[in-house]
């Protein structure tokens, strides 16, 4: 089980941090995956991080705003958002592999190759 948390109502340029605590289960520090959905539009990938911490990979349009990183002590993941816009505004679900088997770049955006998935914290920015 996931539980993604520190959405909220937030200004244009704010940084917030979300995070994604597992729990209910043996924790594995296997891959795991941060996506966005805002209304109307299809679920969209925003960063991977792999089991280890030390492979990430960002949407294009994310990358140098958004961090991914995590804490396998504190079976936690985190994503430090840093000058939100407007644009931004979506639900965040966090998500997990269950396999050890790492998965090949060209496919850490496909939402079907995670296993598991938090219910999602909204952030909504305001300009």
């Amino acid at each position: 089980q996931l539980q993604a948390s520190g959405g909220g109502l937030v200004q244009a340029g704010d940084s917030p941090r979300l995070s994604c605590a597992a729990s209910g289960r043996t924790y594995s520090a296997y891959d795991m995956g941060w996506f966005r959905q805002a209304p109307g539009r299809e679920r969209e990938f925003v960063a991977f991080i792999d089991g280890s911490g030390r492979t990430k990979y960002y949407t294009d349009s994310m990358k140098g705003r958004f961090t991914i990183s995590r804490d396998n002590a504190k079976q936690t993941m985190y994503l430090q958002m840093n000058r939100l816009k407007p644009e931004d505004t979506a639900v965040y679900y966090c998500a997990q592999r269950k396999s050890p088997n790492r998965i090949v770049q060209s496919s850490v955006g496909v939402p079907s190759v995670y296993d598991y998935w938090g219910q999602g914290t909204q952030v909504t920015v305001s300009s």
